[in-house]
């Protein structure tokens, strides 16, 4: 009997988006059911997960934790792991919609056969995109199926666009906080700590994405994102910085017009919206008070911020640069969080391996890996130099 409920798949159940997506379906019970979910290694999370909301099959990193946690749970859950796991939980036949949360490049494989199975996406992993924009953007067209932005800059240009003519598009704007470092001079940069870069002024995120924020990486990947998801060349996409976070992004028209979205920095809003689309649905983010509101916008400074050129320099270059460009970063970020690397560093590192790269065409995920791999190797290498 079908009950009207739209079947998830999560993955990344356990990270911040995987969380305050449970969140909106535990609100909306009679909308949504939860199929599967995949996680890393928080297995206790994962646990309470399972015995809340009962999918068939879940999905951890390791044989070893799939095995500790198969003992805890009742005996009609399908336990995986690894990326077979994960792709397991994004196929189940039962499933219509993939809410994709995997963090960084791990989060390309299972939404690639979320994809080719014909499952609707939410996508909140913007790697996914940047590794291998027109792959994926290929195939979504290929299979018919729906691919529904959950990072909140594109959510609020997806729902600026609804109603227009794409011909009437002058640019997108989207905006960015500024992070921990907004005003902090670029000649003390070089000292900041890894436990200062964490410290954003308005979203709880993992440690990774905290990172890219204050680097202004992320707002680069987002470009990227962007420029696949929504079809625009570089030139048609602007970073505004906007401490407040409170405009999500704008999108500008030929005639001066300016369609913004707005609301409280909460991600459960755009994941409600890209859930239950094209409905609307209570999503538990709190009012925003307009009375008194203050909003300011200014231009990036590129010397404060130089790693969100090399994003626009890899969309030029095309093909394998944009996977080379987030490998990079990746390897930086996490020698940056152990202590191996200062902040600045980050910069250095991610500019000399796209440097270094001649981009080649991206025909396949085979390509887009070779490339991350290549990647890695070589930003692991300067490191090495480095220390």
């Amino acid at each position: 009997m079908d009950t009207g409920q739209k079947a998830l798949a999560v993955l990344g159940s356990t990270g911040s988006i995987g969380r305050n997506t449970l969140e909106v379906v535990r609100a909306n019970p009679l909308k949504f059911t939860v199929a599967s979910l995949a996680a890393g290694n928080n297995l206790e999370l994962l646990k309470e997960q399972a015995l809340e909301f009962k999918p068939s099959f879940v999905s951890v990193a390791t044989p070893e934790a799939a095995q500790e946690l198969r003992s805890s749970l009742p005996s009609a859950v399908t336990v995986g792991y690894g990326v077979d796991g994960a792709v397991e939980a994004a196929t189940l036949e039962v499933v219509e919609m993939v809410l994709s949360a995997i963090s960084g490049s791990s989060g390309l494989i299972p939404t690639m056969a979320a994809i080719k199975g014909g499952k609707d996406i939410a996508l909140a992993n913007k790697e996914t995109l940047v590794m291998a924009g027109p792959l994926v953007m290929a195939e979504v067209k290929k299979r018919g199926v729906r691919l529904l932005p959950v990072d909140s800059e594109h959510s609020a240009v997806f729902q600026s666009l609804t109603g227009h003519r794409r011909c009437d598009i002058k640019r997108i704007i989207l905006t960015a906080s500024g992070g921990p470092f907004l005003k902090t001079p670029a000649e003390a940069l070089a000292t900041v700590t890894p436990a200062e870069a964490l410290r954003h002024p308005k979203w709880k995120m993992g440690r990774k994405i905290s990172v890219d924020s204050a680097t202004l990486v992320n707002k680069g990947l987002e470009v990227i994102e962007a420029s696949y998801l929504f079809e625009l060349p570089p030139s048609k996409i602007s970073v505004a910085i906007h401490p407040q976070s409170i405009v999500h992004s704008m999108v500008e028209y030929i005639d001066g017009s300016i369609v913004a979205q707005m609301s409280n920095p909460d991600m459960k809003g755009p994941i409600a919206y890209a859930l239950s689309y094209p409905e609307r649905i209570e999503a538990g983010t709190p009012p925003l008070n307009l009375s008194g509101l203050t909003l300011e916008f200014m231009e990036p400074d590129a010397e404060r911020f130089p790693c969100l050129g090399l994003s626009y320099e890899a969309l030029r270059m095309g093909g394998s640069a944009t996977a080379v460009l987030n490998a990079a970063d990746e390897v930086a970020v996490e020698m940056f969080l152990k202590g191996g690397l200062s902040f600045t560093e980050i910069y250095r590192v991610v500019s000399e391996v796209l440097g270094r790269h001649r981009a080649s065409e991206i025909n396949s995920i085979d390509d887009v890996l070779e490339a991350d791999a290549w990647a890695r190797d070589a930003a692991r290498g300067l490191i090495k130099y480095l220390n």
